[in-house]
């Protein structure tokens, strides 16, 4: 049999047109619509076209749907079945097209989101997101129904988060349920999300968070600019976003803040800061973000504000320790003798007797070690994970002391080093003081205090010139703004805390 030239040429154009699906619109031809479709994702075992009858006149119907998706009681009982036991609603001699598709809507399928769509890129992306669509016979309109299954992990508490005090709930994979978690925090109606995708193959969801009437505009429209520009492949992790959006992509330092909390992105929203979250992770991005509040936790506003104050000093106490103590052990050593006292210089050059490297050595072999073991303790299963990292920084710490590679003092160093890089409440934080140490104390090996010093108004200076969208990453010291001091450091009694950061430009600005 030859093929009908009239199907040759629809195939044809069908896929002339598949290159550009953004521009193909939908006809009022089942079998059009259907087949363009396939020519898209009728390759994939997992995509069903489900073809049937629909109401007493046998109108041609069919429903396209990902397997595994789509919860398929929800699509039988829902659509399939009241379409086709229909006994009169859908009858083409009594309504036109546009009543056809209210009929469909508001009468015959009992879906609760249901909604139209009319070009095959948009069909394409709702099926593959997760949602069925339904075409019919007679209509160019194709209705994408609601019908996600919902397998997702449970709501847990946040594993790279700590919870001293508070909530002990964390966000999710799935964006809806993760939303929700600050749905109920927040029963303000100016709490505004906005829907982006990303990500020209992943097709990324992406949820921008702020409170309208709170949040500085100006802020909005720049994170809506940068999300607006990302032209990528793939997004999988909120981590890729935050690359993409930064001011500084040289800078060490975290210039948006992630969180698995949802009580900290509440936190967040009313200083009137703005929230990404991406589909398929549980971390949040914040920004602006400060230096200041990289070193602050949720917990300092659950505590009394005299504990919180000494928690803060204690945590800037051991970020300096976290950078300066492996620099000054080396320069001390090997430059600056005279500034250690005389019993201090015996006991450590007696420690030290028979050690074959000079101090740099000794400390970058300790200090690559401890990395090895931190590094290998979060690859590892938890429990064995936990075991390496002690005892191995056990046995390693004395077996190289034992055999003279290196000073039981420079052990000591090192282990308040690790202690005090772990007192950072954020991840990223912690990873530019580590990444910076190791350039301090080569600093220190060359220069010895004065490389220390010059190194560390390198950085100051870097950190007074970092911006995160707008703000300094100093606020509120540079530049000066002095009625947010109340707040860094130390935590004044939260009755004195009556207005929101200065450094933010809220649009409301008075808490209490």
């Amino acid at each position: 049999m030859g093929i009908n030239p009239k199907e040759k040429a629809q195939k044809s154009f069908i896929k002339q047109e598949i290159s550009q699906p953004s521009s193909i619109p939908f006809t009022a031809e089942l079998n059009h619509n259907l087949q363009a479709m396939k020519e898209i994702i009728g390759h994939n075992s997992d995509v069903l076209f489900r073809q049937f009858k629909a109401g007493p006149l046998k109108w041609n119907a069919a429903v396209v749907y990902v397997d595994g998706l789509v919860d398929k009681m929800a699509l039988v009982e829902q659509v399939i079945k009241p379409l086709m036991q229909d006994q009169g609603i859908l009858n083409p001699q009594n309504i036109n097209v546009n009543a056809l598709n209210n009929s469909i809507m508001d009468s015959v399928v009992c879906c609760a989101e249901v909604k139209e769509v009319l070009s095959l890129d948009d069909c394409v992306h709702e099926v593959l997101s997760g949602n069925a669509a339904l075409f019919m016979e007679g209509t160019a309109n194709v209705f994408i129904l609601g019908l996600t299954e919902g397998k997702e992990r449970a709501i847990e508490e946040p594993l790279t988060e700590a919870v001293v005090r508070g909530p002990r709930d964390g966000f999710v994979e799935n964006l809806r349920s993760s939303t929700v978690l600050l749905r109920r925090r927040i029963k303000d109606p100016g709490f505004t999300i906005i829907n982006y995708t990303v990500g020209r193959r992943s097709r990324t969801n992406l949820s921008l968070m702020y409170i309208r009437g709170l949040t500085n505009p100006e802020l909005v429209k720049e994170v809506q600019e940068r999300v607006e520009r990302i032209d990528i492949d793939v997004i999988l992790e909120s981590g890729e976003i935050e690359q993409l959006i930064e001011d500084n992509v040289l800078s060490p330092f975290p210039q948006a803040q992630n969180t698995e909390r949802p009580d900290r992105v509440v936190s967040a929203l009313m200083q009137g800061r703005v929230v990404l979250m991406t589909d398929g992770t549980p971390f949040a991005l914040i920004v602006p973000v400060t230096f200041n509040i990289l070193m602050t936790s949720p917990e300092d506003y659950y505590e009394r504000w005299l504990p919180a104050s000494l928690i803060r000093i204690l945590r800037t106490g051991a970020a300096f320790i976290a950078l300066f103590l492996p620099a000054l052990y080396i320069a001390l050593i090997s430059y600056n003798h005279g500034l250690i006292p005389a019993k201090l210089v015996i006991s450590i050059a007696a420690g030290r007797e028979g050690v074959p490297f000079p101090s740099i050595i000794e400390a970058l072999i300790m200090e690559v070690t401890l990395e090895l073991l931190r590094e290998a303790g979060l690859r590892l299963p938890k429990p064995i994970g936990q075991a390496v990292g002690i005892v191995g920084g056990l046995v390693i710490g004395q077996a190289a002391v034992q055999a003279a590679i290196v000073s039981p003092i420079m052990v000591i160093v090192v282990a308040l080093t690790a202690i005090s890089s772990f007192a950072f409440p954020q991840y990223g934080a912690g990873i530019a003081v580590r990444i910076l140490r190791f350039a301090m104390m080569i600093s220190a090996a060359v220069l010895g205090l004065y490389g220390i010093i010059l190194f560390y108004i390198l950085i100051t200076v870097h950190l007074v010139k970092l911006k995160s969208f707008g703000v300094y990453y100093m606020s509120p010291f540079t530049p000066l703004l002095p009625k947010d001091w109340k707040d860094s450091f130390i935590r004044l009694p939260t009755r004195i805390l009556k207005r929101r950061p200065e450094m933010n430009k809220a649009q409301d600005r008075t808490r209490q």
